[in-house]
């Protein structure tokens, strides 16, 4: 291979705020080591995270790089010391610290996975984030079963997308909200078995409809605020809440906890990048064993809405913070 560079491009945010703090600098090259690769990034996955932590409000964990990005694909061009189960060419998907808005990024060799054959660089671009997050936080977490009800919010988002096609695969009967027609279409050709639109339908009433009267077994929430009282109504006798974000607030006046005891329900919830490396490893293996074979197959994969190149990390981050997407955005670096 040829010799790597000294200098590369990479994206960072001068203070916290909105889309106008972010701009593209020249930075020295990383090195990777003990137990990390060092990977020339082709594509970087953008996720409501990054956007967080550009407001200055979900710092990188400590030891990581300032530097954005949690999800990168490429190929790896150098091998930090005890790495020994990849080699120099090999073209993988991470899921990383920080970092991944960049020309080259460290990811750990064991968070590391390779390409699905199906899929462009781009494309798998778009797995490691999401892909992890929903198979953690539905059936590790949630425990969703074949023959249970699951109900997504957000189901056009990249983590909604990824969850309605996991789910339906698994057996459950899967049910979406969105805010708008097309997205409700675009969940329902996902394999959703009802999508509502949260602007024209409560969703409550709609899966008590849809269920019988029961509710759900499990629900995937990144909304929060005024949602959480409304889960546990929609939740079934034994249901299990998951929430992984609060986009509209963790904090809720006078909520009533009595159904939780009521319906014996699980309120439960994760963050995924300052887990511990042995945990996210461990994630990392259960994909590979139970939804890799899936993505090899093409039976499930990423959604990529929209590409931009590296210089425009700005215009991408004004797009996610719309919500007009349907699935994942991407950053683009030329390589």
């Amino acid at each position: 291979m040829t010799a790597l560079p000294t200098s590369m491009r990479e994206v960072f945010f001068d203070g916290a705020g909105g889309p106008e703090v972010i701009f593209v600098h020249d930075a020295p090259v990383p090195s990777p080591g003990p137990g990390k690769v060092l990977v020339e990034v082709v594509a970087a996955g953008i996720n409501r995270p990054d956007c967080i932590q550009r407001a200055g409000l979900y710092p990188p964990p400590s030891g990581e790089s300032q530097i954005p990005g949690l999800e990168i694909a490429g190929r790896i061009v150098a091998l930090g010391e005890g790495v020994g189960n990849w080699a120099l060419g090999d073209e993988i998907c991470a899921l990383v610290g920080s970092g991944g808005y960049a020309d080259y990024c460290v990811a750990d060799a064991d968070l590391c996975l390779p390409r699905p054959k199906p899929l462009s660089l781009i494309e798998a671009a778009g797995v490691p984030e999401t892909y992890f997050t929903v198979y953690d936080n539905v059936f590790t977490r949630g425990r969703l079963a074949p023959g249970e009800t699951f109900l997504v919010h957000g189901g056009s988002s990249g983590i909604g997308s990824t969850a309605i096609q996991l789910a339906k695969h698994f057996g459950a009967k899967v049910f979406a909200t969105a805010g708008s027609v097309e997205k409700c279409a675009f969940c329902e050709k996902l394999g959703a078995d009802a999508a509502i639109n949260y602007h024209e339908k409560d969703f409550v009433a709609e899966v008590k409809g849809l269920t019988g009267k029961k509710g759900v077994d499990v629900i995937l929430d990144m909304v929060g605020g005024p949602y959480l009282q409304k889960n546990l109504a929609a939740l079934a006798p034994d249901g299990r809440l998951v929430q992984i974000a609060f986009l509209q607030g963790s904090r809720v006046a006078d909520f009533d906890f009595m159904s939780l005891m009521l319906k014996r329900l699980t309120l439960t919830g994760s963050t995924l990048r300052a887990r511990p490396l042995a945990v996210k490893a461990a994630i990392a293996g259960a994909l590979r064993e139970k939804v890799w074979p899936l993505l090899e197959s093409g039976e499930v994969k990423p959604m990529i809405h929209a590409t931009f190149p590296l210089e425009q990390a700005r215009a991408a981050h004004e797009l996610m913070e719309t919500s007009a997407h349907l699935g994942k955005i991407v950053l683009l670096t030329g390589k």
